[in-house]
């Protein structure tokens, strides 16, 4: 009669328990590119720290000195727009903190979150304009 040894057995373990987990690994792989190109590119909607994020991408609707500046994206946090504005060296800033660079407006919305501390975006009025 053949008797399996604990090498044998751990070694057909290993074996059978990498194979699920290539397994496991591809199908979450595929669900993942799934949900992403069903998501434009730059879009964002989550929620962080119980605030709803949302950012589309830019086609020229911003506001910036009361002029319309093509390519900034629409940051909402509860619905709220928040104003942002880019940098010339590519880094972000907003209206909630004017003096803190952001490597991107999904971390400047974050950070606005953070800072806000549960209180309401107030509307944006830029510098001759109306809300």
């Amino acid at each position: 009669m053949n008797k399996i040894t604990r090498r044998q057995a751990l070694g057909t373990t290993a074996g059978a328990l990498t194979v699920l987990g290539l397994a496991g690994a591809t199908a979450h792989a595929a669900a993942t590119d799934s949900r992403a190109a069903a998501t434009p590119a730059g879009t964002v909607d989550e929620v962080y720290k119980g605030r709803r994020i949302q950012i589309t991408p830019g086609t020229g609707g911003g506001h910036h000195g009361g002029h319309h500046s093509p390519g900034l994206p629409t940051v909402r946090i509860d619905g709220r727009e928040l104003h942002v504005m880019r940098n010339a060296d590519g880094s972000w800033i907003s209206v909630v903190n004017h003096y803190e660079t952001y490597p991107d407006p999904a971390s400047l919305a974050r950070a606005a979150v953070r800072e806000l501390q549960g209180a309401v975006l107030a509307p944006f009025a830029p510098a001759g304009g109306t809300a």
